[in-house]
């Protein structure tokens, strides 16, 4: 049977979430839903679990799982702990549904050492995520929910107008490639950035902040920040994306979620990617791309 919202979800309901994009979705979703809620919330989700005023209340995927009615899970497809969850509820007999959060890597989101473990039903928040999962998964078994973490963020987001500096947000993300050299994607990104920013209308006293993932270790781009050489760069310490966006005027990445979100708010984007990357798959036509400048 279809699902058309939080509240509909069977109960007790167990919840297994790692990465930050459907947790995000996920817990924000979850705010007003009266239990019996079993969470588990590790990585990044954790924070986000605890800041929604869901935190966990279980101390293992396993406990979240006992005596539950259906498992809701996000979809991280660089760790194991949803993936995990989905095959221990299938084991179980208990219904689950995971939710995709961005438009890449469906497939791969289910599969780990050629072991495929799928949900009975998909959740997804915009009609590109619906196409591209439809592409792969049975459409009839696919929902479409509002996405209350982006509406919540844009109604925090101050209009483009309101920034009171020039500061352009760059949102760090792992490529988890080396795209054919020997250096990491998402510093090849960074270096193709900086080659291109002179062609790009911005202002000569522009601030670059750098917001990493929420799963980079911290430092990790200290050292390239320390080779630059003619540019004002610093660390973003918003707390949360809706705070970052509200003090920049552009905003740059690769392939993030933020940079959707950064477009919803009016902002000008440019995508980072390498003419020796992958092609950009976020689905939106209003990305500025650098190569297309090669």
């Amino acid at each position: 049977m279809p699902v058309s919202s939080f509240a509909e979800l069977a109960r007790p309901l167990a919840v297994v979430a790692n990465d930050a994009g459907a947790a995000n979705i996920i817990f924000y979703g979850l705010e007003n839903v009266v239990g019996p809620l079993r969470i588990w919330a590790t990585g990044p989700a954790k924070a986000i679990a605890a800041s929604c005023g869901t935190p966990c209340n279980v101390g293992s995927p396993e406990e979240a799982l006992d005596g539950a009615a259906m498992l809701l899970s996000g979809t991280g497809w660089a760790s194991n702990v949803e993936h995990d969850a989905r095959m221990l509820a299938r084991d179980r007999s208990i219904p689950s549904i995971a939710v995709l959060d961005h438009w890449v890597n469906y497939l791969e989101r289910f599969r780990r050492d050629g072991h495929e473990v799928l949900p009975d039903r998909w959740w997804v928040t915009d009609a590109f995520a619906q196409a591209e999962a439809a592409r792969h998964f049975p459409s009839e078994r696919i929902d479409l929910l509002p996405n209350s973490y982006v509406s919540a963020q844009l109604a925090r987001i101050a209009p483009v107008e309101a920034a009171d500096s020039d500061v352009l947000l760059y949102i760090l993300e792992p490529a988890r490639s080396r795209w054919g050299t020997a250096m990491e994607g998402e510093f090849q990104a960074l270096d193709y950035f900086v080659s291109k920013i002179d062609r790009l209308g911005l202002p000569a006293d522009l601030t670059i902040r750098l917001r990493p993932h929420p799963s980079d270790p911290p430092g990790k781009y200290n050292a390239w920040m320390a080779r630059q050489t003619g540019i004002t760069l610093e660390l973003d310490t918003a707390p949360d994306m809706a705070a970052a966006l509200t003090a920049a005027k552009w905003v740059a990445g690769c392939e993030s979620f933020g940079l959707a979100l950064a477009l919803d708010a009016g902002r000008t984007v440019f995508c980072t990617l390498t003419p020796n990357a992958p092609l950009c798959r976020l689905p939106h036509d209003r990305l500025i791309h650098l190569r297309a400048m090669e």
